[in-house]
C-alpha cells in the first residue's frame, strides 16, 4: 500500500479514535468491571478472569464474571491469597457458563493464585517470559499460559499461542493492562505497548478485511500477525491503538458494521 493510501487511512482511523475512543461506549463489555479495582493487584487478576470468560453474547459474559467476581469481595487477591481451598470450591462448584465448568475455574483461580505466590504478581509472571528481543507478546504469553494451566485443566480458558491459536481473549487482557488512555485502564509496565497483538474476534477480523490487512479466513495467529502489522505500519509504537475504536461497530447496540465501511473506505 503506497505511503499516500497509509496516510490518508491513518487519518480516517484517527478520526474513529477520536469520536469513538470514549468510556461513555464501554457498557456492554466485560472490560467495564476493571474500573471497579484502583490496584493494579486486583485489577490484572480481574482482567484475566474478565478476558477468560469473553466469549458468547455479551450479556451471558456480564453475568458469568460477575457471578465469579462476586465471591471474592473488593480484593480478589485478598481472596486467593488468604481463602481456604475448600470454601473456594464451595463458592463455585456449581458455576457453569456454556464451556465452562466450576471445575475449570477452581483450576483457574488455583493456577493464578500459584502463580501469584510464586512470583508475587501475573506482572512479574508475565515478565519473567520476556525477551527484550522478542518482537511481540507471543513468546511471554506462551510462558504466562503454560505457569497458570501448570497440569490443571482450565478447558478452553486460557489459549497456547504456541499451538497457532488467535488467542483473542489473552490478547485483549494484555491490551487492558498495557494501554492506558480513557478507555484501557493499564496498570503494567513491564510489556511495551509496541509489542501487543490484535484481539481477533469477528468485528476486529471484518475490519482487518475492510482495510486490506489481511485475506485470510481463518482466526488464527498467522492472521492475527497479518492484522497486527498492517496497524503497525500507521502506529508502530502502539498497533492495537485502535481495536476498541473499531470494534465498537457491531458490538454497541448503537453502533452498525456498515457505518464504519463508510467511515474507512479508501478511494
Amino acid at each position: 500500500m503506497p505511503d499516500s493510501i497509509d496516510s490518508v487511512l491513518k487519518k480516517k482511523l484517527e478520526f474513529v479514535f477520536e469520536k469513538y475512543n470514549k468510556r461513555s461506549l464501554v457498557q456492554p463489555d466485560p472490560l467495564q468491571f476493571l474500573y471497579q479495582y484502583s490496584d493494579v493487584r486486583d485489577r490484572e487478576i480481574v482482567a484475566l478472569i474478565a478476558s477468560s470468560l469473553a466469549y458468547g453474547r455479551v450479556a451471558q459474559i456480564l453475568k458469568a464474571v460477575e457471578k465469579v467476581l462476586a465471591p471474592m469481595g473488593k480484593s480478589p487477591r485478598e481472596y486467593l491469597c488468604l481463602e481456604d481451598h475448600h470454601a473456594m470450591v464451595k463458592s463455585f462448584e456449581s458455576f457453569k457458563y456454556r464451556f465452562a465448568t466450576g471445575a475449570h475455574v477452581i483450576d483457574l483461580l488455583s493456577g493464578i493464585r500459584e502463580v501469584v505466590t510464586r512470583y508475587g504478581s501475573l506482572e512479574a509472571c508475565f515478565a519473567h517470559g520476556e525477551s527484550g528481543e522478542d518482537s511481540s507478546v507471543v513468546p511471554a504469553l506462551s510462558f504466562f499460559t503454560r505457569q497458570i494451566k501448570g497440569e490443571r485443566n482450565i478447558g478452553h480458558l486460557m489459549a497456547d499461542p504456541a499451538k497457532g491459536s488467535a488467542c483473542k481473549r489473552s490478547c485483549l487482557f494484555l491490551r487492558w493492562m498495557v494501554r492506558k488512555d480513557a478507555v484501557d485502564p493499564g496498570g503494567w509496565t513491564c510489556v511495551p505497548a509496541s509489542r501487543l497483538m490484535i484481539p481477533l474476534d469477528t468485528h476486529m477480523h471484518n475490519a482487518g478485511r475492510m482495510l486490506g490487512f489481511t485475506k485470510r479466513k481463518q482466526a488464527n495467529m498467522k492472521t492475527v500477525r497479518e492484522i497486527t502489522q498492517g496497524f503497525a505500519r500507521l502506529c508502530p509504537d502502539d498497533p492495537v491503538k485502535y481495536d476498541f475504536s473499531l470494534t465498537r461497530f457491531g458490538i454497541h447496540p448503537d453502533m452498525d458494521i456498515h457505518d464504519l465501511e463508510n467511515l474507512i473506505q479508501i478511494q
